[in-house]
């Protein structure tokens, strides 16, 4: 076990928290488990015909977006292009996340697609995510010190939260530098490229997390990734000298947004309240969240299937556009007072306020 602290008995929230049983100690619900892998079976097949046309459809209008923000004379027109920038690249670059769990030869081209389209020109190519997001679904790792995408959030001190979030504002120079700075130099500089590749090369929350050296079919995505990367990067940061800094500061202020959206939305994909020690699915299942229909938010802040993240613990494999229709059919199946309701939330303001006030309940991490 970690040094997490336990609550502080001294207030009710903390009393009533104290008085749950913790995470680990939840047992598997054999008949959830058992039930979502029979309703599934027709519906786990990725669908060429519905990922191609979402993602470049959501590229496109990104796309528009970032132009539109560019070539404004209008601040107020600028700043309408620049949301729709965001949220069309913020969709086009959730699929990042698919791109982890798709069985090979599902999607045929789709990884290269994404990574010239989306992944390269944001600067986020898919070797930062792949075989980093994986190591989190493992039972043995998820919520523990060794998940990269986790911390026990919900036991930390309440300014962690702003910086949580605030420290995506960041993200534009972080690539910028990883990609134009520290990719040449670790071209000159073996021993620097190995730091480089084991401490800023992946997408992680955990900032123990060291990433081990890649293998087989992703050592070489990598090595064009990178390369595709750094010559971007080194083009972006060139460009003020021939069409000035506002191109250059409108894709960093788009990629801002892109970055802060997606911080939020993984503030409130899991409860963040485990101590540290291994646990069941079940209990990872519980300490994810799924925002259903009727929220009519989620698909804007929570795109491409993320809005049913506990349903995607319990099926990891189950394409994106095939959740909605699992989670109906578990909700028919199981019923209301069932295991799989208690992971239902309604929205995103009641779980960053109930995340905000668990830290200020007395939850404080060692």
């Amino acid at each position: 076990m970690t040094a997490y602290n336990r609550i502080n008995a001294s207030t009710p929230d903390a009393m009533e928290q104290a008085a749950k049983p913790p995470l680990s100690s939840i047992p598997d619900d054999v008949t959830m488990l058992r039930a979502a892998a029979e309703l599934t079976r027709d519906i786990s097949k990725a669908r060429p015909e519905i990922y191609w046309p979402d993602m470049l459809a959501s590229a496109f209008i990104g796309y528009i977006g970032l132009a539109g923000a560019i070539l404004a004379d209008n601040w107020a027109l600028a700043l309408l292009c620049g949301v729709v920038a965001v949220l069309g690249l913020y969709r086009a670059l959730g699929f990042i996340h698919e791109l982890t769990h798709v069985r090979n030869g599902a999607l045929p081209g789709f990884r290269f697609g994404w990574n010239a389209l989306v992944g390269v020109p944001l600067l986020i190519p898919s070797f930062l995510y792949e075989g980093v997001h994986t190591l989190h679904h493992q039972r043995i790792r998820y919520g523990t010190v060794e998940d990269p995408e986790y911390l026990p959030l919900a036991l930390m001190k309440p300014w962690s939260l702003p910086v949580f979030i605030l420290v995506a504002l960041l993200a534009p120079v972080g690539v910028l530098l990883r990609f134009g700075i520290l990719t040449p130099l670790g071209l000159i500089f073996p021993p620097f490229r190995r730091l480089v590749a084991e401490k800023y090369s992946a997408l992680s929350i955990n900032p123990a997390f060291r990433r081990r050296p890649a293998e087989g079919a992703l050592k070489q995505q990598w090595f064009w990734q990178e390369g595709a990367s750094m010559v971007w990067a080194i083009v972006l940061m060139s460009s003020v000298a021939f069409v000035g800094w506002k191109p250059l500061l409108v894709w960093a202020a788009v990629l801002s947004g892109v970055a802060v959206l997606n911080q939020l939305r993984t503030l409130v994909a899991h409860l963040w309240e485990n101590e540290g020690e291994a646990m069941t699915v079940t209990a990872q299942y519980l300490d994810s969240v799924n925002v259903p229909p009727p929220s009519l938010l989620a698909p804007l802040w929570a795109p491409v299937g993320l809005r049913y993240h506990a349903l995607h613990h319990l099926l990891p494999s189950l394409p994106y556009h095939s959740l909605g229709l699992a989670h109906r059919r578990l909700e028919e199946r199981l019923g209301l007072n069932s295991t799989y309701e208690q992971a239902s939330y309604p929205g995103l303001f009641m779980l960053v306020g109930r995340l905000a006030k668990a830290t200020m309940g007395g939850h404080k991490q060692g």
